[in-house]
């Protein structure tokens, strides 16, 4: 029996394919699956509500995996939205190109000054933007960083960037939009600092014209994107492949939940994107909060302690009352309190659906994918509510736990077996953190080395020593007496700590 044929504008079964955009007005960085079951989605619908010539050219970091199987599918593939009631597909139809930046890191820069692209969007990660851990400022340390500096073939994603506007500037000097769709506070600003960084760091002469041109043309609107999509399995490529009538080598697994915040601010015109369900909004930060503390940061902590637990999905975790004790903690107690909730939203149901949609256990989601490079992913979610807490002389003990069970994970102690799914996490600092475990003797020694020596969390957290002392009690007690311990005992201490500033409030 033949092999299926895979996805084309020829063969593509009984899924309704809209036309591709004749030309490309975008330019997306990370090719990855969030993108094409986020940002793709809502510019199809946009296309589809209101026209325009909004073709996306995406742009793959190194791995041409996506790429090849997008090329060989007319740019093609499908979108699962999968519950445990049922799995629908949509073909989004809008890529009109896509490439790997490795391969010719020249053509992202030719891309981003291209006059006919209007926006270049990213999805690079928090650790793609190459800033440094301490103070947030662009790495020029970073040799990657200092090789782009020096004219090479840019490889980083600010220096893609700050290369395609200098060349944009000199050129037609077309205004441009830069979209950060990553999980950064304030991440428009936060981009828009670091390539400003970059052209300053070349000479007057080289730089000056790129910087006046990013000032004057270029536009920075901040977004909050929250969905999500784990990675795609051989069993989904077949699902998906039966249900569609034809092969797709690179279908792409999605919760129905989805959401889109963005500041209106483009220099050269938008998709109609609200016709997908995005929100126009000047309290992005807002929104930026509430996904960045309330679902990302306990969705950490959930990961971390399910992986130590051996619960290889986020269902699985979830379902444990224990972690789903823990889960509610942090979020009520030292997550919610830490935000400003956004003009329209209901907060009560929006925890309600963070349960539903962690619960989701058609989904999959793992909690080695979840719990990937914490080390920058942290660094985001936990200290400003940490902060908060601590003003107050109050101690953030799931916070605490978050670091203590990421560190037991990433870096156990000598003769702590965390389990498959934490070994299966991947992380930057991996490395650095297990030669600092190896010779740590107790988990205080590994607190004080990650907390405040390397300052993984940032200047202020490694101020205080109350924080850094609890992190490792901790850690000795997952360790010594075992997850379920050290929930109890976190528990037990945040739900004490509310109670008794209850009471203080009736006083």
């Amino acid at each position: 029996m033949s092999a299926p044929q895979n996805l084309s504008r020829s063969r593509h079964g009984a899924v309704p394919i809209p036309e591709t955009p004749g030309r490309s007005g975008i330019l997306h960085l990370g090719l990855g699956n969030f993108h094409r079951a986020h940002q793709a989605v809502y510019t199809a619908a946009a296309i589809a509500a209101d026209g325009g010539d909004w073709g996306i050219v995406g742009v793959a970091s190194r791995s041409r995996a996506v790429v090849d199987a997008m090329r060989a599918q007319d740019h093609l593939y499908s979108v699962a939205t999968i519950s445990p009631q049922d799995t629908t597909l949509r073909v989004p139809a809008v890529h009109t190109d896509a490439f790997v930046a490795a391969d010719d890191p020249q053509r992202v820069v030719a891309g981003i000054a291209d006059p006919a692209i209007r926006i270049v969007t990213l999805t690079v990660t928090e650790n793609g933007y190459s800033s440094s851990p301490a103070t947030g400022r662009l790495d020029i340390a970073d040799p990657a960083i200092a090789a782009d500096l020096r004219g090479d073939g840019p490889r980083t994603t600010i220096g893609q960037l700050a290369r395609g506007i200098q060349r944009r500037a000199a050129a037609s000097g077309a205004p441009l939009t830069v979209l950060s769709c990553d999980n950064l506070a304030a991440n428009g600003t936060h981009t828009k600092g670091l390539v400003r960084e970059f052209l300053q760091e070349l000479p007057t002469a080289e730089g000056a014209e790129a910087l006046a041109f990013l000032e004057s043309s270029v536009s920075f609107p901040s977004s909050m994107v929250d969905r999500i999509v784990p990675s795609t399995t051989p069993a989904l490529r077949d699902e998906v492949s039966s249900l569609l009538g034809a092969w797709d080598e690179v279908p792409v697994p999605a919760e129905p939940f989805t959401m889109w915040a963005i500041e209106d601010d483009f220099a050269a015109g938008r998709p109609a994107w609200e016709a997908g369900g995005a929100v126009f909004s000047t309290e992005v930060d807002r929104y930026e909060q509430l996904k960045v503390r309330l679902l990302n940061g306990t969705h950490s902590l959930i990961a971390y302690l399910g992986a130590l637990q051996g619960a290889e999905t986020i269902p699985d975790a979830v379902g444990r009352p224990a972690i789903r004790e823990a889960a509610r903690a942090v979020l009520t107690h030292e997550y919610t309190p830490s935000i400003q909730v956004p003009s329209g939203v209901d907060i009560a149901d929006y925890q309600r659906q963070l349960f539903l949609r962690w619960g989701n256990t058609a989904l999959g989601h793992k909690t080695s994918q979840v719990g990937t490079d914490g080390s920058v992913k942290l660094r985001q979610r936990i200290p400003g509510p940490a902060l908060r807490l601590l003003d107050r002389g109050e101690m953030p003990h799931l916070i605490a736990l978050t670091v203590a069970a990421y560190l037991s994970c990433i870096a156990p102690r000598p003769g702590f077996d965390p389990g498959p799914f934490a070994s299966a996490m991947t992380d930057g600092a991996r490395d650095r953190l297990a030669a600092l475990a190896g010779s740590a003797r107790t988990g205080a020694d590994l607190a004080e080395a990650s907390i405040v020596d390397l300052r993984f969390f940032g200047e202020d957290l490694a101020d205080r020593p109350a924080f850094t002392e609890r992190v490792g009690d901790l850690v000795d007690t997952i360790a010594g007496d075992g997850v379920p311990a050290a929930i109890v005992e976190c528990v037990t201490a945040a739900d004490a700590d509310v109670t008794h500033r209850g009471s203080e409030v009736v006083a």
